[in-house]
């Protein structure tokens, strides 16, 4: 019988904000090989010719043999169902807008914002693209694009942003309203290339001990992480944390172009192996940022593809501790080809393994609905948030590999860290559940918070700052001034957990993700547990 749990909606929930926040789970695409993505085109194909093409390049690239006439007469996504789960059909669009993601710039103005009482909050602005240039600020409210009001206004989300992206060089005229100003401010905002940087944080944790989290493995990652890196050493660092956690993938290349700073020359970092590609190595090169100091990687079940190439590499190199919980399971290599009508087919071409000969893939022998829910599987299992980690009877049977130092590791399912950290889920209620869910705590922190802590109320008291009893009681008043039918009794179970989001999202709006990771790495457990072997 399925094992239930009243912690499942939560961690269902969790899945899906990742999801929603971008996460990319491993595509090498063309460019890999020298070639470049096109952007959509407006030129129309047939329905028929678009099957035609796809079964033409599954037949000719795919993976594994397959039997073209059983796939001939299905819906394209059916179609690409009896695959595998990560060969995909993408429509123009979102073609296009994954290029962008992973190529580390877009075109568009360098915002980020939230839809607060259906009005664009400014959340976060990228330094030195356009709206930063012209004084855009963090907390500012957009009220009109150009000529279309935009506050007060339920307008699709996909709608507004399409009014401020754009190609480089045309201009969007924005009105903001800004705190301490009584009149509204019209500015004029040139469009360009904005650049995305794949390290969300890099830090010391103390004077040996550096910190850098990757968010994605982009085409800038190598170049943002070394540069990252050598900020660090110039302060002392000569121990490396890396976080991986929560890191979908991305560029093939980019991941063994990172893992190349970690190891001597001529070490083999993978290999990828498919009926239509023959074995690639991939070897150090030599010349590495990091090649002897201690080294930690953390991963967690959300950490896929090309973090997984990582922390594989380290594992069975013997080259530093992994730590956290067992990797999402996807080694498998996607190659991007664009169809006439700028839509794309990202199809599995390959599988790719660690210098040992382990597949890390997970099974998808029960279906498409069956792998998309393991992850949540797993935390009803217990193997999440078990004290010392269920063990997971199909990797324990399975092949055992042995590193040069003799330790046993293991393939077909992720990467199974050396140090499990579990799931902490104190505080996981239902009412919790629905805070999430219907944003009470992202409405509650930029309507109200922001307007009582400001920067310097933070930045001077980062260790102790706290949330108040006052802002406590307030926040509860405000949710149930939102439709939450509870008591204050039925908060407390979740007090703790809620006034540490309320005190991080304040960080993130103040000081971004390096503020954020800050204060969050103070009471993280992988963290301590980093700090606790690298000494």
């Amino acid at each position: 019988m399925k094992k239930s749990t009243r912690f499942n909606f939560v961690y269902a929930f969790f899945l899906a904000l990742i999801l929603i926040l971008g996460m990319i789970l491993g595509v090498r695409f063309l460019k890999d090989q020298g070639y470049t993505i096109q952007k959509p085109n407006q030129a129309n194909t047939n329905s028929d010719r678009r099957v035609a093409d796809i079964l033409s390049l599954i037949q000719n690239n795919y993976v594994d043999e397959v039997n073209s006439d059983t796939l001939q007469n299905m819906p394209i996504d059916s179609l690409l169902q009896q695959l595998d789960p990560h060969s995909v059909y993408l429509p123009a669009e979102k073609a296009y807008a994954m290029s962008d993601d992973l190529e580390g710039n877009f075109e568009g103005i360098g915002v980020e914002y939230y839809i607060l009482n259906d009005t664009l909050f400014i959340t976060n602005v990228v330094k030195d693209g356009p709206a930063f240039n012209v004084g855009l600020k963090v907390g500012d409210k957009i009220l009109k694009i150009d000529t279309v009001q935009v506050s007060g206004r339920s307008l699709p989300q996909k709608d507004m942003m399409g009014r401020l992206k754009g190609k480089k060089g045309s201009q969007v005229q924005v009105v903001i309203a800004r705190r301490g100003f009584p009149q509204a401010i019209p500015m004029l905002i040139k469009r360009g290339k904005v650049e995305v940087n794949s390290v969300d944080a890099a830090y010391m944790l103390n004077a040996e001990t550096g910190f850098i989290r990757i968010s994605k493995f982009g085409a800038n990652t190598e170049k943002d992480f070394v540069e990252a890196l050598r900020g660090l050493k110039a302060k002392g660092l000569k121990k490396l944390v890396l976080d991986l956690r929560d890191n979908g993938g991305g560029y093939v290349t980019s991941a063994t172009s990172l893992a190349n700073h970690f190891f001597e020359q001529d070490k083999l970092i993978m290999y990828t192996q498919g009926r239509n590609e023959p074995r690639t190595d991939y070897f150090t090169t030599g010349g590495g940022e990091f090649e002897q100091g201690k080294l930690a990687v953390l991963i967690n079940e959300n950490s896929a593809s090309a973090a997984e190439i990582i922390a594989g590499a380290i594992q069975d190199g013997d080259r530093g501790i992994i730590i956290g919980r067992r990797s999402f399971g996807k080694g498998l290599v996607q190659e991007q080809f664009q169809l006439d009508d700028g839509s794309a087919l990202n199809l599995t071409v390959a599988r790719y393994y660690t210098p040992l000969g382990r597949s890390i893939q997970k099974s998808y022998k029960k279906g498409y609905t069956a792998y998309k829910q393991e992850l949540e599987e797993r935390f009803n299992d217990g193997e999440l948030t078990q004290p010392d980690g269920k063990k997971v009877d199909s990797l324990q049977k399975g092949t055992v590999y042995t590193t040069p130092a003799g330790k046993k590791v293991f393939g077909g399912g992720g990467i199974t860290p050396d140090v499990f950290i579990k799931l902490d889920t104190t505080g996981y209620t239902k009412l919790y559940g629905k805070l999430l869910d219907e944003r009470i705590l992202f409405d509650y922190t930029f309507e109200i918070l922001v307007k009582r802590y400001s920067a310097n109320n933070l930045n001077q008291s980062s260790s102790q700052f706290q949330i108040s009893e006052t802002d406590w009681k307030d926040f509860i008043k405000y949710a149930q001034n939102k439709g939450v039918s509870a008591n204050s009794k039925v908060f407390e179970p979740s007090k703790t957990l809620i006034l540490s989001d309320l005190k991080l999202m304040l960080y993130r709006f103040y000081f971004g993700d390096q503020g954020y990771y800050r204060i969050a790495n103070q009471t993280d457990p992988m963290i301590k547990s980093a700090l606790s072997k690298l000494q």
